[in-house]
């Protein structure tokens, strides 16, 4: 099906990022989503997160949530943590249509989620350009789970190529009463196939959403890509702050002084959300030497809180 979806910003200049396809009923089980505008734009970070340690996640760690993806290759995800969201995305101009079930999201039988882009459409589905030349997968944890504060992580393996815009990322678990961008939207980790050696991280609120999100990159060093091996991406969020970091180095830290006198809205529930988009105003559509399927492949995702 074509899901409903609401205005977008879509300044190619600027970096659009995915639109959120989000039921506003998902608590109600209800098949119908609604796709929701987001963006992403690097702002300088903060001078003070260059001397900002990552939180300890050792012994004293309390373990909210944690999957590790065991089980038998080609098994679904568990359905008491993930759902999983159906539909296309015309707000962002995204390629795909999410599946359901296990299609493009199984086990591998290794102890890995295995995300799976194809350039292919068994089920016929139609998407806002048409026939849908793509299929992906999009889960969440929304009326699962949900979480403020903690230390949140995934370890993964991103996709290469032009167009891949594999994401790790969190909304503030009132969007069906607020809606976006006043729910709130903590990106833990984004990466478009143009950008092989750099992932993003950005906030967005009222005031301060799509192409104006406050964020910053983090590039390898030595022009290694992320796509050659795992890594971890994560965020120490605490009252009045989030601190991102890559394998433990920290890249920027964000506060309600950064901005510009808008509402600070991440002081509330958040849900978590994987997924492996193709194409769109940010990362561009595949091209000719972008090749399927690519794959997303995510370890673990662990919450964590102070004991």
């Amino acid at each position: 099906m074509t899901v409903p979806t609401s205005p977008h910003d879509g300044r190619p200049a600027a970096k659009p990022r995915r639109a959120t396809l989000y039921a506003l009923s998902l608590l109600c089980c209800s098949a119908l989503l609604t796709a929701l505008p987001a963006g992403a734009s690097a702002a300088p970070a903060s001078d003070a997160a260059a001397s900002v340690p990552v939180r300890d996640a050792g012994s004293s760690a309390a373990v909210v949530f944690a999957d590790e993806f065991d089980g038998p290759a080609g098994s679904a995800v568990d359905g008491g943590k993930w759902q999983v969201e159906t539909g296309d995305n015309v707000d962002n101009h995204e390629r795909q249509y999410y599946t359901q079930g296990n299609d493009n999201a199984a086990l591998d039988g290794d102890g890995h989620l295995v995300i799976t882009a194809r350039k292919e459409n068994p089920g016929n589905y139609q998407c806002w350009y048409g026939t849908c030349e793509y299929t992906s997968s999009r889960l969440n944890t929304a009326g699962r789970f949900t979480q403020t504060y903690g230390h949140v992580e995934a370890r993964m393996k991103v996709p290469r190529g032009q167009g891949m815009w594999p994401a790790f990322w969190m909304l503030g678990a009132d969007i069906g009463d607020v809606g976006w961008p006043n729910s709130g939207e903590i990106d833990v980790m984004e990466n478009v196939g143009f950008e092989p050696d750099t992932v993003h991280g950005t906030l967005h609120g009222p005031g301060y959403s799509g192409s104006g999100g406050i964020g910053a990159g983090y590039t390898l060093p030595g022009g290694a890509a992320f796509a050659d091996d795992f890594h971890t991406f994560a965020v120490d969020w605490a009252p009045d702050s989030i601190t991102w970091s890559v394998d433990g180095t920290v890249y920027q830290q964000r506060t309600p002084a950064d901005l510009n006198g808008n509402t600070w809205v991440f002081d509330k529930p958040f849900f978590l959300i994987l997924n492996l988009a193709v194409g769109g105003y940010w990362p561009g559509d595949p091209d000719g030497g972008t090749t399927f399927p690519q794959e997303l492949v995510v370890d673990y995702v662990r919450v964590t809180t102070d004991g």
